[in-house]
């Protein structure tokens, strides 16, 4: 079994909307049917009882055990996977395998243990230690995903659609897109001030502000040493509490503290965090309010660690026992932290007559440390529904002073039913970022939902964060159309973000160049903070590699699947293959107000509409189109052409209600001469009637798109030369092919010649039709090598386009050149004035401003 490349599919892709690993797996002969292979699958179970049962239909080859073994794999480290796939392709023995992961990471060693396993099942000698395997996935797992206060967030976020992205291996997470974006670090959001975290940091400074406003805090002040701290102590009184000045999760603070020894081991371990400070200590119970917004969304009493003996096991043994809890972890991964037998637990154990190899007796309750963090290896019990209206008040004045829109606020008094100035309480702390593991799964006591309160104060309620987005695909039409959409986007008024095959733009400033199709480019545009719709050229190869950028789109657009463009490539080998991919825009259309724009001409097209979970427009420049009949019987909308109309107008009909825009003020399809442009404006009204534009923006956004070598570089640009009509386009595949020739011959010309070249990633057959479709059209016939042969041996493509030219029935005069540039040159040297050159441009900035220069120039 050979694994040939592994890819993370890591939005919605060709086999489902999950995140995936996907691998190209070759089988030799003998690993077709794991069933004539005897005693592998009893191996198999052996080493991996957990496995599950394998396919019972047809043949169970290796890639099937390898896709059973890598999703068993995850389910059984705890991770959420359900979905896998085993694909045949059209070459024999060779599998595509499909699994989901929940973390990128995790999936892919998970394909790797699951390799082991396959391997090991194979040699009756091998071995495979399943544990260690399991171990090794659990530990990444949770070194690699998000922890329980920012995944409680980010699942507050989903559940309201609203979409999120995590951007650096941390905490830090974009909720929305575009405009609309905000971001969170753990549980703090973006409209904190660095000034506001800041003066959380400093205990001392944080309780002269709440002295201000009349919370009640204890007493004290920063030290300099242990000799000052002890002095400080016995100035504000006995008991104490030593802290870092400037510190979080409870690391180095020991409470209750009554002895000048106590005080030199509670100074160390303050002092290891940064400065010192010393404070009254207050009696009561430990307590922890959040607060978000102007909002107490939850409390809890937090316990400090303890063990309770049993007369038989000593402490050392009691709390190894309270530490295997599978809820107790090292980290803040888990809902409770293990135990920790330290300086300070040793120093409190002795204080209570203690040491870790005593036996307490049955009952008897031995603390192990005087603080209660979670962080220390307490336990929280929920009182939310207990705190007194005054008390919440307290903690909101708190949060408010300091500044702070997510805030956990210590509190201690006797309990949170009464004032805290009755019974002698008051606030210790606030703390920026706080844990919400404490509310989200108590020890006791009912769980809140606080990320979804977080979520709240971030988004109105009804606000997903979203921005209308655009996806185009098809094989010809994609880049014109999106160019146009994002046109018609910025005549009303928004700043828009496009990818297509030649950048990226915001606003109309190009910010990036190169074939920018893919699913890179969209999150770019999603980032972008100004951004207010967004429009995506979306090429087959992006999906194939990472699948789409984003989770849904508003619109998506289909222009047509046609034969020749790039089938052959990564087993897409019909048009029927090719359509199942272009058809995953169409499958991740928003449900509630999404639209499909498809082209009811395109029998494959039209077919997407029953994977679309929103509504579908149609489009066909005849209405009576049998498609685009039943579908506005039906109260759809489509759109289509009215060749009585104002001489000929571009319709958008739903029911009784219409709206036209004449194609004499649309310039890109010069009065409706040219038939595939004019397919572009109605995908187009398409696509901004089904993002919610106002008509009157779309009858003026089409009038004024100029259809130029800067607005649409390579895509039917008309120019003069010397009285002669030069047309520079892009086109690349038979299909285009065919367009551009009923484009031209709708023009005036004396003499007709083409200058073309071929991309070497084609198949043979469809280089030749090329030629074939162009020789019926065109006189002369300049043939020049593709810049990139693209595994093409030198002079392939050239041969392979002079074979289609055999028996051309127009074409009287055929060159060969080497070079994109000379063989342009060598075209404008035979214009004559009312000739027309049409150029299918390959470098398509480098060509145009090739041929701009030499325009300029005569």
């Amino acid at each position: 079994m050979d694994i040939s490349r592994i890819r993370a599919l890591r939005g919605p892709n060709l086999w489902s909307r999950h995140t995936s690993i996907e691998a190209v797996v070759a089988c030799a002969e003998d690993e077709v049917s794991v069933a004539e292979r005897p005693g592998f699958e009893a191996r198999l179970r052996t080493l991996f009882p957990g496995i599950g049962d394998l396919p019972t239909s047809g043949p169970v080859s290796l890639a099937h055990v390898l896709e059973a073994a890598a999703l068993a794999l995850q389910e059984e480290a705890g991770c959420p996977v359900s979905f896998s796939r085993t694909q045949a392709t059209v070459e024999p023995r060779v599998y595509q395998v499909v699994v989901e992961y929940s973390e990128e990471a995790v999936g892919r060693l998970a394909f790797d243990l699951a390799q082991q396993l396959v391997t090991a099942a194979l040699d009756p000698q091998a071995a495979f230690d399943i544990d260690a395997a399991l171990a090794r996935l659990r530990e990444t797992d949770e070194d690699v995903r998000l922890g329980p206060s920012t995944g409680s967030i980010v699942q507050a976020a989903a559940a309201r659609g609203i979409p999120w992205r995590r951007l650096t291996d941390g905490s830090l997470v974009q909720f929305g897109w575009g405009k609309h974006q905000r971001r969170i670090w753990a549980a703090e959001v973006d409209q904190t001030s660095a000034v506001s975290e800041s003066i959380a940091q400093d205990k001392d400074l944080t309780k002269q502000l709440l002295r201000a406003v009349g919370v009640p805090v204890p007493i004290g002040r920063p030290v300099v040493d242990e000799a000052d701290a002890w002095a400080a102590a016995l100035e504000v009184g006995l008991p104490v509490v030593v802290k870092p000045r400037d510190g979080n999760q409870g690391k180095g603070i020991t409470v209750n503290l009554t002895t000048r020894d106590a005080m030199a081991l509670a100074y160390k371990a303050a002092a290891e965090i940064g400065e010192v400070m010393v404070e009254k200590y207050l009696a009561g119970n430990d307590h922890r309010l959040l607060v978000v917004g102007d909002r107490l969304v939850a409390a809890a009493r937090r316990e400090p660690p303890l063990v309770v003996g049993d007369g038989e096991h000593t402490i050392a043994e009691l709390v190894a026992r309270v530490n295997a809890d599978p809820r107790r972890g090292d980290g803040h991964a888990t809902s409770l932290t293990k135990i920790r037998i330290d300086d300070i637990a040793i120093a409190l154990l002795a204080e209570q007559g203690f040491t870790t190899d005593s036996v307490p007796a049955r009952g008897q309750r031995v603390r192990m440390r005087h603080n209660a963090n979670l962080s220390t290896g307490g336990t929280a019990t929920d009182v939310t529904d207990d705190v007194h209206p005054e008390v919440a008040e307290r903690a909101i004045a708190a949060a408010q002073m300091v500044g702070l829109h997510v805030c956990g606020v210590d509190m201690v008094c006797e309990n949170v039913l009464q004032p805290l100035e009755e019974q002698g309480g008051g606030i210790v702390e606030v703390n920026a970022a706080p844990g919400l593991r404490m509310h989200l799964s108590p020890s006791y006591g009912k769980a809140r939902n606080v990320g979804e309160a977080i979520v709240h104060h971030l988004f109105e309620p009804g606000h997903d964060g979203r921005i209308p987005t655009v996806a185009v695909t098809g094989t010809n039409g994609k880049t014109t159309t999106a160019r146009l959409v994002a046109h018609l986007f910025a005549s009303s008024g928004l700043t828009v973000g496009m990818t297509n095959t030649d950048g990226v733009y915001v606003d109309g400033r190009q910010i990036d160049s190169g074939d920018c199709s893919g699913p890179k480019s969209a999150r770019s545009v999603l980032m972008h903070p100004d951004v207010e719709a967004a429009v995506f050229e979306t090429a087959r190869g992006g999906i194939l590699r990472e699948g789409l950028g984003f989770d849904h789109c508003q619109v998506a657009v289909v222009t047509n699947v046609g034969a020749g463009d790039h089938l052959g490539l990564n087993y897409i080998t019909t048009v029927e293959d090719l359509a199942v991919l272009k058809r995953v825009i169409v499958q991740n259309v928003t449900p509630k107000d999404g639209y499909a724009v498809l082209n009811a001409a395109d029998p494959i097209v039209a077919a997407m509409a029953q994977t679309c979970p929103g509504k579908v427009i149609y489009f066909a420049a005849d209405r009576h189109h049998a498609v685009m009949a039943a579908h506005r019987a039906q109260g759809g909308r489509v759109v289509y052409v009215d060749p009585a109309l104002d001489g000929g107008s571009v319709v958008a009909a739903e029911g009784t209600w219409r709206r036209h825009v004449r194609l004499a003020d649309i310039p890109i399809t010069r009065n409706g001469t040219i038939g595939f442009q004019v397919e572009n404006v109605m995908a187009a009204v398409g696509a901004a009637w089904g993002a919610g534009l106002a008509w009157d923006a779309i009858r003026s956004g089409m009038a004024t798109f100029v259809n130029d070598s800067h607005t649409v570089p390579g895509r039917f640009n008309v120019m003069d030369y010397r009285g002669a009509t030069v047309i520079a386009d892009y086109g690349h595949n038979p299909d285009a092919m065919r367009a551009l020739v009923a484009a031209v011959d709708a023009m005036p010309a004396k003499r007709r010649s083409v200058v073309i070249s071929g991309a070497g990633d084609r198949r043979d057959q469809d280089i030749r039709d090329q030629t074939a479709i162009l020789g019926a059209a065109f006189d002369d016939v300049l043939l020049y090598q593709d810049a990139a042969q693209r595994g093409r041996a030198d002079g392939e493509v050239m041969a392979l386009l002079r074979q289609g030219l055999d028996g051309a029935s127009r074409t009287t005069h055929v060159e060969e050149i080497r070079g994109e540039f000379a063989a342009i040159d060598a075209a404008l040297a035979r214009l004559q004035p009312g000739d027309l050159c049409l150029v299918l441009v390959d470098q398509v900035q480098e060509a145009l401003a090739h041929l701009a220069r030499r325009v300029a120039d005569h």
